[in-house]
């Protein structure tokens, strides 16, 4: 049992559908750099502020000290909270002190693919989990699953 249940992590539901990205030609996808270890708590200030926005969270277990098997949710990527949303947007967000920097992305569909298939990733159940040993221009080749036997090299 999860020593607390998950949080929202993605607000609205239907943000990475192809037809919601592409109703609102004003808006962007921004990369929030947030403050340590305030990826939730910005997550909640943006869903109460109605800002679209999406931070992955993935469930981890761990033993604890007396034998315990602890659940926690954490973010997949540590410090990073995505938004989409117009300058307006961009700037309720930064009003929340939980954010240290703010990047557009360039490539905003890419990324919007990206996430749509991490979001699909954790739906299902696969071990999704951050992994903090590799490297850029590391060789890596991928053992198990549908990719199982592809290599490639860490871009970063």
């Amino acid at each position: 049992m999860p020593i607390l249940a998950k949080e929202i992590d993605l607000f609205p539901e239907n943000l990475l559908d192809v037809a919601q990205l592409e109703e609102r030609v004003d808006s962007k996808w921004w990369a929030l750099y947030t403050r340590s270890r305030h990826e939730k708590q910005l997550m909640r200030q943006l869903a109460s502020m109605q800002v679209p926005f999406y931070g992955p969270l993935v469930e981890r277990r761990h033993r604890s000290p007396n034998g315990r098997i602890r659940t926690t949710f954490e973010p997949l990527f540590s410090n990073y909270v995505f938004i989409y949303g117009d300058g307006s947007q961009r700037y309720q967000s930064l009003t929340t002190n939980c954010v240290s920097q703010c990047y557009e992305v360039k490539d905003g569909q890419q990324l919007a693919d990206d996430l749509r298939w991490i979001a699909r990733l954790i739906e299902v159940g696969q071990p999704v989990t951050p992994e903090t040993r590799l490297k850029s221009g590391d060789r890596v080749r991928v053992k198990t699953g549908v990719f199982a036997g592809f290599e490639g090299t860490i871009l970063r």
